[in-house]
């Protein structure tokens, strides 16, 4: 209770003046206070990578499942792509539903209603209908998992001051890797030992466990029963939304409105946030590149076998993962040395997205060890400008983080539909890589671009601003 009091004397004695913070906390020392910031930030990390590791679970038990149930390879590319347009399609929606509902009863809701789904997948073969039923589990495992990106935004707003969120979004984007690493082999242990069914029932199961956890350990930085009075005045000071649940309503013009799917329109008139839009689409079409095309270029193109060139592509994707987490914390480096937001962000995101584009030099190596560096280092490039998810809480709307978030995710994602197909054309069209090289790797240009020419100054927006637009 005393935070909390101490929570409403401070709004009062401050008003209206505590809605405007500068780019970085100032420079006060907070004896004593408490770390829970850094437990719900593992908590949002190990949510999202179990949401990866369920919709990769259909990858590692899909050869012994296609082979049982009789799925053909063309079905089973159809399994793979319906998952990612429910995903895009839901994720704007999903932002506005974790406005109004927060975090907290969003993510539980979602954890468990796409265990369901997963679990419904390894039970298929009792039921009939195979390949329409997983259809249709796909694409609700992707409706059910949107709201992951939209209601973590708001859980790093509401929770880290703007001098630690670049530490807090690194660390959140890198359970996608981590996931990779320790769900894959515990999927393919148990594939291997009881069969392709329990890949899906046992990580459904497992989900469960997770939705619990989530619902007895997340609170609000107003609301949580353990931290003390030091580290929520340390979070409010850095312009953490310590408050941030359940604020659909806004007030603009003098008027109190509640804010509904129509209100995406104001973020369009951000010049900011289509700048940010922007890169993030660019960003994950090179992410796009990786996950679809890479390892068939090592195979096609570069001469390596099938079975070095699975053990090669790990190597640009550890290099990710090391400038992904690296760069949150460079980034928080940079704000406290320079009390500038706009510099502190912008500084590892366009160099990252910078050597990102390096991968167009692979067009003008023969060595093999020359083009795996090459690519290491535009992956590394990548994961160092992907801060997407801390400049988003750093700048969205607070009445409208969740829904700022998933237009940011569904606009990235959108990505993953146009990319890979756009390189199939250019590869029948001219029978090399070359020209796809060039594409993905102009998109780190755009990107950079996007955020040195149309992003401009990094602040937090405010709805009475931008409604006039």
């Amino acid at each position: 209770m005393a935070n909390r009091e101490r929570y409403v004397a401070t709004n009062a004695d401050h008003g209206a003046a505590a809605e405007v913070a500068p780019d970085v906390a100032p420079r006060r020392e907070f004896a004593g206070k408490t770390g829970y910031r850094f437990v719900i930030l593992a908590l949002i990390t190990i949510v999202l990578a179990l949401s990866s590791g369920d919709r990769a679970a259909i990858s590692v038990a899909g050869s012994d499942m296609s082979k049982e149930l009789g799925i053909s390879s063309i079905e089973m590319g159809y399994l793979f792509s319906v998952f990612s347009w429910a995903y895009v399609i839901f994720l704007i929606p999903s932002g506005w539903l974790s406005d109004r509902l927060g975090s907290k009863k969003s993510m539980t809701a979602a954890i468990v209603v796409w265990s369901i789904f997963t679990i419904g997948m390894g039970l298929v073969h009792f039921v009939g209908m195979i390949v329409p039923l997983l259809l249709a589990l796909r694409f609700l495992l992707g409706v059910a998992e949107s709201p992951v990106g939209p209601a973590s935004t708001r859980v790093i707003a509401a929770w880290f001051p703007s001098s630690e969120r670049g530490m807090a979004g690194a660390i959140f984007n890198s359970a996608q890797y981590i996931a990779l690493a320790l769900f894959t082999p515990f999927m393919g242990w148990l594939c291997y030992t009881f069969g392709w069914e329990y890949v899906f029932i046992v990580m459904g199961v497992v989900g469960f466990g997770i939705a619990l956890v989530w619902w007895l350990n997340y609170y609000l930085p107003v609301k949580h029963p353990k931290m003390n009075a030091a580290e929520l005045d340390y979070i409010r000071a850095g312009e953490g939304l310590v408050d941030l649940e359940g604020k659909a309503v806004a007030e603009i013009d003098g008027t109190k409105k509640t804010i509904g799917l129509a209100g995406i329109g104001m973020l369009f008139k951000s010049r900011m946030l289509i700048g940010m839009f922007i890169n993030q689409y660019c960003v994950s079409a090179i992410s796009w590149f990786y996950v679809t095309w890479f390892p068939i270029y090592l195979v096609k193109e570069r001469g390596f076998t099938i079975l070095s060139a699975g053990v090669i592509a790990s190597v640009p994707a550890l290099c990710g993962l090391i400038g992904a987490v690296s760069s949150g914390f460079f980034s928080d480096f940079l704000l406290r040395r320079t009390n500038s937001l706009t510099f502190a962000r912008k500084t590892p995101i366009v160099t990252g997205v910078l050597l990102s584009s390096t991968m167009m030099l692979c067009n003008y190596v023969d060595a093999q060890w020359m083009v795996i560096s090459i690519m290491s280092l535009a992956f590394f490039g990548k994961g160092f400008g992907n801060l997407g998810f801390s400049v988003v809480a750093d700048t969205a709307p607070r009445e409208m983080v969740g829904m700022t978030g998933g237009v940011f995710n569904a606009v990235g994602n959108t990505s993953g539909i146009i990319t890979p197909v756009v390189i199939g054309y250019l590869l029948h069209s001219s029978g090399s890589f070359n020209s796809a090289l060039l594409y993905v790797g102009a998109h780190g240009l755009l990107a950079a671009f996007a955020y040195l020419v149309i992003v401009g100054k990094i602040r937090r927006l405010h709805l009475s601003d931008i409604s006039h637009a």
